[in-house]
């Protein structure tokens, strides 16, 4: 007998495409084009995984820095003076408290100026 393992295939052809469905043009139903644009997005999830990181931490920074800027002080400033005055608080939580809770972030401010001696 001849076996050509065809329920074989077409689950792994099914599997596939419920998987890539949503995707646009041949990337959800031609199976080579279908499998190509898996592995790519296989590989972009993973990076971007890390990239993730990188971006938030970039729009932290960039709120914090607008924050102090409003209040005459540089990022830097700002970060080496809550360095010297031994406050423990990662670039999130300033972000947060600057958005959300001003009071709270000008007197880290206030410890920061007194460290550096401002």
């Amino acid at each position: 007998m001849r076996v050509k393992g065809a329920s074989a295939s077409n689950k792994k052809r099914k599997k596939l495409f419920s998987i890539t469905r949503g995707y646009w043009g041949q990337h959800k139903n031609v199976y080579r084009r279908a499998r190509e644009a898996y592995l790519a997005a296989l590989s972009r999830a993973y990076g971007d995984r890390k990239r993730k990181k990188r971006d938030f931490r970039r729009l932290w920074i960039t709120r914090i820095s607008a924050a102090t800027r409003s209040e005459g002080m540089s990022y830097s400033a700002f970060m080496n003076g809550l360095k010297r005055a031994g406050v423990v608080m990662n670039r999130k939580m300033l972000s947060e408290l600057a958005i959300h809770d001003m009071e709270a972030f000008r007197s880290l401010m206030g410890q920061a100026r007194s460290a550096l001696g401002q």
